[in-house]
C-alpha cells in the first residue's frame, strides 16, 4: 500500500514576493466595517457585528494531457448581524458602496424586528474577545504568483507521473492545481476589530487503473498555505496511480467480526465524528451520544487529543474564532478522558457555559501519535481489514451507531494479501473510541485534523 509523499522543496515554483493583488487594502476593509457599525448604532441597533472580506484565486485542471477547465474567481462581501435587544437579524451584500452598506444594515434591522426574542442571542462577552495588541501573526499568508500557464504545466507533470507508473493506468479523472488568497476584517460594537490575510494552495490527481469491470480509481492530494510545502506534482501523481493500481482485483470477504485499521486519511473522519458529537449544537439539542461524558473516559487510555490554534502556517490556525473570541491551546482528551467541548457563544449560553473559541469549527486537532509506523500497525493488527475508503453517511450521533460502506485490503500475518470492496463496516462510535488499540506515527494533515492510522480492536464487517 503506497504511503503519502513527503513535502518537497522542489514541489513547484517558489512563492513570489509580489504584491498580494487585493483590490482593496486592509484599511479599506476596516473603514467599511466601522461605517457599518456606526450606521447600525444610528438606526437603533443595540449591538452589531460586521465581517468584510475579499478573496481571489484560480484553478487549472488537465485530463489526459489536455486542459479541461480554467477557473478564476474574485469575490468580496459584507455580512452584517444586528441585535435589537435579543432579536437577531442578518443580511449581506457584495457591493461595497456606501448606499449598499446602509441598505444592508437596514435590511438586517428590519429582519431583527420581526424575529422572536432569544435569551441566548447576542455578541460574545467582552472578556472572551481577543485583545488588540495580543493577536499573534501566525504566518497564514503566502502569495503564490503562479501564471495559468505554469499551473497547467504543474498539473500535466502530475498526471504524466501517474501514467508513467505503468500501462495499467488506463484513464484519468484529472489533475488540478488551485491557489486562493483572501483577507478579512471582523468587527463588533464592543470595540473588537481584527483580521488578517491568508492563503491556501493545492495539487491533486485522480486516475483509473484496469479495464472493464476490473477498473479501480484512487486519488491523492497535497494542500498547504505555503506552496513551497506542497508535495511535488510527480509524487502526487505517482501516489495516486499506485493507490489505484493496488485496488485492481478487489473482492469481497466473508462476514464476521475482526480488527479494523483505519488508514490515516480516514482516521481523520473518525476525528470529525468526535468533533460533531462534542459540538455545542449537538449537545444543547441533546443529539449526541457524548451527553454527560465531560471529564469521563470516552476514548481508550492510549488517546490524547490537543487543539493548537496558534501553529504558524497551519491550515486551521487562527488567533480568534468567527465571533472574535480568542482561541487558546487546549488538551481536549488526556489518557482517554474528555476535558472540553467545541462551543460558540450561542451554544455556550444554551448550555450555561463559556465559549471555547470554536465558532466556525475546530483549530488544528492533533492526535498524539504512537511509536508504530504503518507497516508496524499492520503487524500489530496481524489479521483483519485495512480500510482506505468510506462510502455513505451512516452515522447516528444520538446513539453513536456507525455503519459505512467501505473498501480497502485484507491483511494476514501483518501483510496485505488482496484488495477488498463492496463491504460494510459497522459498530458504535462510543465503543470504537474506547477500543482504539494503537495509533500510528504515519500522521497526515487533513484540514484541521492531524492524525495517524487508528486500529480498532473489533468491528462487524458485512461481506459475502
Amino acid at each position: 500500500m503506497p504511503r503519502s509523499p513527503k513535502p518537497s522543496a522542489a514541489a513547484s515554483p517558489a512563492p513570489s514576493a509580489a504584491p498580494a493583488h487585493f483590490a482593496h487594502g486592509f484599511a479599506t476593509l476596516q473603514q467599511l466595517a466601522a461605517d457599518a457599525l456606526a450606521h447600525a448604532r444610528a438606526k437603533g441597533a443595540s449591538a452589531c457585528e460586521v465581517e468584510v472580506s475579499e478573496g481571489f484565486g484560480q484553478s487549472a485542471t488537465v485530463r489526459c494531457g489536455d486542459v479541461e477547465t480554467i477557473e478564476y474567481n474574485r469575490d468580496k462581501g459584507v455580512g452584517v448581524t444586528v441585535f435589537v435587544g435579543q432579536r437577531k437579524g442578518s443580511a449581506s451584500t457584495s457591493d461595497f458602496s456606501p448606499e449598499a452598506l446602509r441598505q444592508t444594515v437596514e435590511a438586517a434591522l428590519d429582519i431583527a424586528r420581526f424575529t422572536a426574542e432569544d435569551n441566548c442571542a447576542g455578541l460574545p462577552d467582552a472578556n472572551w474577545l481577543a485583545q488588540p495588541g495580543s493577536i499573534p501573526d501566525l504566518a497564514l499568508h503566502h502569495p503564490w504568483d503562479l501564471s495559468i500557464e505554469a499551473a497547467i504545466a504543474l498539473a500535466q507533470r502530475c498526471e504524466e507521473a501517474a501514467f508513467a507508473v505503468g500501462k495499467q493506468i488506463t484513464n484519468s479523472e484529472g489533475a488540478s492545481v488551485a491557489t486562493q488568497q483572501g483577507h478579512f476584517v471582523l468587527a463588533n460594537s464592543l470595540g473588537f476589530m481584527g483580521g488578517y490575510p491568508s492563503s491556501r494552495h493545492s495539487l491533486s490527481c485522480s486516475v483509473i487503473a484496469g479495464k472493464g469491470d476490473a477498473m479501480q480509481r484512487d486519488d491523492w492530494y497535497s494542500t498547504a498555505r505555503d506552496a513551497s510545502l506542497l508535495a511535488s506534482p510527480e509524487s502526487i501523481g505517482d501516489t495516486a496511480a499506485r493507490r489505484a493500481l493496488a485496488r485492481v482485483g478487489a473482492r469481497r470477504i466473508p462476514t464476521g467480526k475482526m480488527p479494523v485499521l483505519f488508514e490515516a486519511p480516514l482516521a481523520a473522519s473518525l476525528l470529525n465524528s468526535f468533533v460533531h458529537a462534542a459540538s455545542g449544537g449537538s449537545l444543547y439539542r441533546r443529539a449526541s451520544f457524548l451527553m454527560g461524558r465531560l471529564d469521563k473516559r470516552v476514548f481508550s487510555k492510549k488517546v490524547n487529543i490537543a487543539e493548537r490554534p496558534h501553529l504558524a502556517g497551519a491550515l486551521a490556525s487562527s488567533p480568534f474564532d468567527g465571533e472574535g473570541v480568542a482561541t487558546r491551546d487546549r488538551d481536549l482528551v488526556v489518557d482517554g478522558i474528555l476535558h472540553g467541548w467545541f462551543l460558540s457563544t450561542y451554544t455556550a449560553r444554551k448550555l450555561g457555559l463559556a465559549s471555547t473559541g470554536n465558532a466556525g469549527g475546530s483549530h488544528n486537532l492533533i492526535v498524539k501519535p504512537g511509536k508504530r509506523d504503518f507497516k508496524a500497525m499492520l503487524r500489530k493488527m496481524d489479521r483483519g481489514l485495512l480500510v482506505t475508503e468510506l462510502l455513505g453517511q451512516g452515522i447516528n450521533y444520538v446513539t453513536g451507531d456507525y455503519s459505512r460502506g467501505a473498501a480497502g485490503f485484507w491483511v494476514e500475518n501483518g501483510e496485505i494479501v488482496h484488495p477488498v470492496e463492496e463491504i460494510t463496516i459497522a459498530g458504535n462510535l462510543a465503543e470504537m473510541f474506547r477500543s482504539i488499540a494503537a495509533i500510528g506515527n504515519d500522521v497526515v494533515v487533513r484540514g484541521s485534523k492531524q492524525v495517524g492510522s487508528l486500529l480498532i480492536e473489533e468491528m462487524k464487517v458485512a461481506g459475502d
